[in-house]
């Protein structure tokens, strides 16, 4: 199901949304990042069902703390985290299935 992002909040804590057909998340930024869906976090598969990963991360304070949000047409969010890292693209279908609320 894709939606709008109407409205958003961050605390040190959580993140709370808003979508477009009323649906309201809440997600805590810890189990944000560890979800992160990006090839070097999560891996990706190739053609023989292998399965490539980066190196395992030391998450610090600043990794779980957003910089910033970018909006990815009307059916994702890609997270700007302080400690550098941007590459997972989260659709709002998967932000729901990481929902606290």
């Amino acid at each position: 199901m894709s939606s709008q992002l109407i409205d958003f909040f961050v605390s040190d804590k959580i993140i709370a949304l808003k979508l477009g057909d009323e649906r309201e998340l809440s997600i805590s930024l810890k189990h944000l990042r560890k979800s992160c869906p990006c090839a070097y976090c999560n891996g990706e598969t190739d053609v023989f069902g292998n399965i490539y990963k980066g190196q395992n991360l030391i998450l610090k304070d600043a990794s779980f703390k957003i910089l910033k949000i970018s909006l990815i047409g009307d059916y994702a969010i890609r997270f700007f985290w302080k400690d550098g890292h941007s590459g997972g693209i989260y659709t709002f279908d998967f932000l729901e299935t990481l929902s606290e609320y």
